[in-house]
């Protein structure tokens, strides 16, 4: 791509942005996670639990869950079959509470049982990644180092044509280019709601979808 065409294409995407953000607080107003949780380490176990499955079912999970483990030495001493039953319901559970129960640990004796205020400690944390770290550090201590990329706004970013690339890492890059950083948290939240509530995963005709209507075009 030529000096130009690349000059070009980011003001137009910059201008697209602006529109789909200020569309977005008119179709999604909230703009906050609509996962539940009390504590920082609590946003940390619901985010884990979230992969791969909804946010309502997390917090059905978590709702007992949080009852029942109430601290973070509370997972530290957790029996890991016992945890896994805990969180069956949101899938993937061998895993997650081996994660989660990894995490604990490393908190203890890394951090002094607390969750971490900076992104480069946050990825220091097993199973951690960027989009679980802008998550918790957005939410949790308001934070904004990026912009949480989802499978939403990771498949929306492309659909809405404001990245071509498809490594969550590199499309966080160019919407951080797109978006202004006040913006950064509640893009991220608006446009997972988005996704889940006006244009789903499954396929279907993208010109109906409310943002594709105010662009006027789409790239699928």
């Amino acid at each position: 791509m030529d000096t130009r065409h690349s000059r070009t294409q980011l003001a137009r995407r910059r201008r697209n942005a602006r529109k789909i953000v200020q569309a977005l607080k008119q179709l999604v107003p909230q703009g906050k996670i609509t996962l539940r949780y009390s504590t920082p380490w609590e946003l940390l176990v619901a985010v884990m639990l979230s992969a791969r499955c909804t946010d309502k079912k997390v917090n059905e999970v978590t709702e007992k869950l949080f009852r029942k483990y109430r601290t973070l030495d509370d997972y530290v001493h957790a029996d890991r079959k016992e945890l896994e039953q805990d969180i069956r319901p949101t899938g993937y559970f061998r895993e997650k509470a081996k994660r989660i129960l990894e995490a604990a640990h490393f908190l203890q004796t890394t951090f002094q049982g607390q969750v971490p205020r900076t992104m480069d400690d946050m990825l220091r944390i097993p199973g951690v990644g960027r989009k679980t770290a802008n998550i918790v550090l957005g939410a949790g201590y308001g934070v904004v180092e990026g912009i949480a990329i989802d499978t939403h706004v990771r498949r929306l970013a492309r659909v809405l044509d404001l990245t071509d690339q498809t490594d969550p890492d590199k499309i966080e890059q160019d919407l951080m280019k797109l978006i202004p950083r006040k913006e950064w948290l509640a893009f991220s939240f608006r446009l997972s709601e988005y996704g889940r509530k006006y244009c789903p995963p499954r396929p279907h005709e993208h010109s109906t979808c409310p943002l594709t209507r105010i662009l006027g075009r789409t790239k699928v």
